[in-house]
């Protein structure tokens, strides 16, 4: 039986066909043959330009921006999918939105750091919009393995950089292994190569280590744990959740909640 994933970004696809095209390709290498996933970006002129870093090093823009993330949730769960996957190292609402709805939520972020503490590996994670470093060591925490984390910190290059490289990536390469190996040198045994275009990039170039460190494919592991959730789903052993920051929000109430605030899906 076919897996149905939305896969959910923060940029506006429509407005980066280098990387739209990218993800497609990227996705069909790492998914099951019987996965579908269906891309889906912010909608067009949710930002000023093709780059939504100005907005979502922001708390409180980034949460307004998430609402689209929260309506994306519930049209999936709606449509039928089986998963719905967050493909944004922020991963914003992510733990709001498992409220929301029972099918899986997948966060990259999460995902890359899991694979990375594989065999009780220290990780660091390296981003090109320099304020979600200090975001995605507070997510890591929340995710139970700060313990395992060296440390995140800027790349030393910009979204701008990481488009352009899609047609020379070289250069742009060997700088973000320079970057890599001050991490290495503090201890690092994995990389994460933060945001989504970077990590694509790197993964089309063949870029998964660096002086025999591991470079995570962050993209790669959010397919696997989104697939993965859905098959423990179906056969039935999925936990349930509980608690404040766990508890299903009733249906009707969270469709009643929206519709007042004008985020009505339908």
């Amino acid at each position: 039986m076919a897996i149905r994933i939305w896969h959910q970004s923060f940029t506006v696809l429509s407005d980066l066909a280098a990387y739209d095209e990218a993800l497609r390709t990227h996705f069909a290498r790492v998914s099951r043959p019987d996965t579908v996933i269906d891309m889906h970006g912010m909608r067009e002129g949710t930002y000023r330009t093709n780059y939504p870093g100005d907005d979502i090093r922001h708390a409180g823009m980034q949460y307004l921006h998430s609402l689209q993330f929260m309506q994306g949730a519930v049209m999936a769960e709606r449509q039928g999918y089986d998963a719905f996957a967050l493909s944004t190292l922020p991963e914003p609402g992510l733990h709001d939105i498992r409220t929301l709805v029972s099918i899986p939520v997948i966060g990259y972020g999460e995902s890359a750091a899991r694979e990375a503490v594989g065999d009780g590996r220290r990780f660091a994670a390296l981003v090109f919009i320099p304020e979600l470093a200090e975001l995605y060591r507070e997510n890591v925490r929340r995710h139970g393995l700060s313990c395992r984390m060296v440390g995140a910190c800027d790349v030393g290059f910009r979204f701008t950089d990481v488009l352009a490289a899609f047609d020379r990536p070289e250069p742009l390469i060997d700088r973000f292994r320079e970057a890599a190996r001050g991490l290495i040198a503090k201890g690092a045994e994995a990389i994460v190569p933060g945001e989504a275009p970077l990590n694509v990039l790197l993964a089309m170039n063949g870029v998964n280590a660096v002086d025999g460190v591991p470079v995570i494919d962050s993209l790669g592991a959010w397919v696997r744990a989104a697939e993965a959730a859905v098959l423990t789903r179906r056969a039935g052993e999925a936990a349930a959740a509980n608690g404040y920051f766990g508890a299903a929000v009733d249906p009707v109430r969270r469709d009643e909640v929206l519709a007042f605030y004008g985020l009505d899906p339908h």
